[in-house]
């Protein structure tokens, strides 16, 4: 991955606990930036100067934590990589455009971490990384609309009386490794009927 000097931020879906907006100052502090921010009921300003530039970061209080709020250019790469660490600590979401030349690098950034990259140079653009989805939502409605799982539990369900019966008669006959046996196949089957419930 290429760092450049001017990276935007949009998109943004990455919430915070109070303590973590503290942290974050702090780290800032540590690496010289000079800052204030301001907090009213409904929202802390946190505003860091990069520069020239005062970049200000906007969080709202939504239901007992922070959401970080709006839309951010930032041309300072040491701000850029704190932006990351935001979004990857707290596993947010965020569309991530890196500018450079005459080319532009956008990243899905879903749970922290990149599900896509895309290079864009002129009109023409370029796929550069996909994760694969574990489960599709086609899959998903697949799943939810078929009826093997019903059609196998009413089977399982004839085996295991099928299994107890023959359980039953290895138990009055005294064939303990018959009965053992039985006992076994009843525990795998009761396994399997638990997952086609779940």
């Amino acid at each position: 991955m290429y760092r450049s000097c001017e990276v935007e931020y949009r998109d943004l879906e990455v919430r915070f606990d109070r303590r973590q907006i503290q942290n974050s100052i702090r780290e800032l502090i540590q690496q010289g930036y000079s800052l204030y921010w301001n907090e009213s009921d409904g929202q802390m300003t946190v505003s860091v100067r990069s520069g020239r530039k005062l970049v200000k970061f906007r969080f709202l209080r939504a239901h007992g934590c922070y959401k970080l709020v709006g839309e951010y250019r930032v041309k300072d790469e040491r701000l850029a990589s704190w932006m990351e660490k935001l979004i990857g600590d707290s596993r947010g979401h965020a569309v991530v455009k890196r500018f450079r030349d005459r080319q532009v690098l956008i990243e899905n950034i879903m749970f922290g971490e990149i599900i896509r990259q895309v290079e864009v140079s002129g009109m023409e653009h370029r796929i550069i990384y996909q994760k694969k989805p574990q489960v599709t939502v086609e899959d998903m409605i697949q799943a939810f609309k078929s009826e093997r799982a019903e059609q196998r539990a009413a089977v399982l369900r004839l085996e295991i009386d099928y299994e107890l019966a023959v359980l039953h008669e290895a138990l009055r006959e005294g064939r303990s490794e018959a009965s053992e046996a039985s006992k076994e196949k009843l525990r795998a089957m009761r396994i399997e009927m638990l997952q086609l419930e779940l």
